[in-house]
């Protein structure tokens, strides 16, 4: 089997790939944060990442585009996620290789909230 791409160390049929089939709903922000980096790293899965996704905060967005593979992501470590309630926070940092096949780094306070016992993704911490 082979490993997440989220980097959980879990192999990829029992981490991410219920989520992305739809044939689980993520528990916690932090499991919806690794499926959503897998969704990206993977390309294909431009329905999931919508439907993950507060649906007021997707305006302008479609399948097709959010299912292209446009950054060669290449490993997530999550470096705090906090739940109080229906309100979730996951910080990360996620390394990728841009046009010049440099080593990026990029990192982001994501924010996320329950509605219906279902974690959605809002959008960036904005302090």
């Amino acid at each position: 089997m082979s490993a997440c791409v989220c980097c959980s160390g879990k192999p990829f049929k029992q981490c991410c790939l219920p989520f992305l089939n739809q044939k689980k709903i993520a528990p916690t922000p932090e499991k919806l944060m690794r499926s959503r980096f897998s969704a990206y790293a993977l390309g294909g899965y431009g329905e999931y990442l919508l439907l993950t996704w507060l649906p007021i905060m997707t305006q302008g967005l479609d399948v097709a585009e959010l299912s292209q593979r446009d950054t060669q992501w290449q490993s997530l470590r999550i470096l705090n996620a906090r739940q109080k309630g229906d309100d979730g926070y996951v910080g990360f940092s996620a390394d990728y290789f841009d046009g010049d096949n440099q080593m990026m780094n990029y990192q982001e306070s994501s924010v996320f909230k329950r509605i219906n016992g279902k974690w959605l993704y809002v959008g960036v911490e904005v302090s």
